[in-house]
Order: C-alpha cells, then structure tokens, then sequence
C-alpha cells in the first residue's frame, strides 16, 4: 500500500466536474484526503479559469492501473482527448506520485515534473503532502514550495483559494 497523490484541474463546468471526479476517486479508492480549490487563469492560452485541487488516495495499484482509473474517470467527465496539450478541458486528471516511486517511461513519468514546473499544481500538494520527501529533489514538498515561490523558476499564476466543498 502507498500514498498516492493525485491532481485535479478543470475548466469547464469545474465545480461540477471536480465533485464527479471526487465521488469516483472515492468509489475506486476509499478514503481520500482533499487539498483546498484553487482558482487561476489558464496557462498557455486564453480560456476560462481553472479549478485546481490534489488529492490523496492509498492504493496497492500498480501505477498504470491507478493512471488507467483516472483516465476512465476523465472520460465520465466527457474529456476530450483530441483537443490540443493547451486547452479547456471537462477534467484533467494526473497521478502525481506514488509513495518513493521513480519512473521514467513514455506514458507514464512519477513523480510528475509538473510538480516542480507549476504552481497551480504544487500549491494544492503542498496542502496535503507537506512534509511527504520528493523522491528526485530530496526535499519535501512543503520545502519546494517554499522555493519556488522565493524565486522566479516556474510558471508563477495568481492562485485563489476558493471556498468549494468537494465533498
């Protein structure tokens, strides 16, 4: 069994489709642990805003069954998978990081660069995995954080928190 984080963004229908992909992720997973939501602009064209959360599940998956679920629980949402890398979407939904799990495949990257990348995907982590240790940056993630947001590395958006209850 390990902790697995998971991200969860949406732009269309957001309050809506975020609490969809909750249900599931608990009817697949059991427990779960939910960061705050988020608001911010699009990143890397003009849209409507994103909802941004993470989330926690524990699971004895293997990492291409838990990205298989998610996936599934994106296609519920209606995601259309041919739209361009930057644009709106129902749901987006990512495996973050599995427990001390390193990979690097063509399908599948653990612990996801975005992490490291950006912040509307780092913020919400960092509510609920705080002292959890990225297994490649050997700090945690409370602490990466922390730098990125003393420096200029990533893409720095104006995050929000919004009151949504998930749950």
């Amino acid at each position: 069994m390990a902790a697995a984080f998971i991200s969860l963004g949406s732009n269309i229908a957001p309050e809506d489709n975020l609490r969809t992909a909750v249900r599931h992720l608990r009817a697949e997973f059991g427990e779960l642990r939910l960061s705050p939501v988020y608001r911010s602009a699009a990143v890397g064209f003009e849209g409507p805003d994103f909802l941004n959360a993470a989330a926690e599940v524990i699971s004895e998956l293997p990492p291409a069954e838990i990205v298989n679920t998610l996936l599934q629980i994106e296609e519920l949402c209606l995601r259309d998978r041919n739209q361009p890398r930057f644009s709106s979407r129902t749901l987006d939904l990512d495996l973050l990081m599995l427990g001390e799990l390193v990979i690097e495949e063509d399908r599948l990257t653990l612990p996801r660069p975005e992490i490291l990348e950006e912040e509307f995907v780092l913020r919400p982590l960092a509510d609920i995995a705080d002292t959890v240790r990225h297994p490649l940056a050997e700090c945690t993630i409370g602490e990466l954080l922390h730098r990125f947001q003393s420096s200029e590395a990533g893409a720095r958006v104006d995050l929000i928190r919004v009151e949504l209850a998930l749950e």
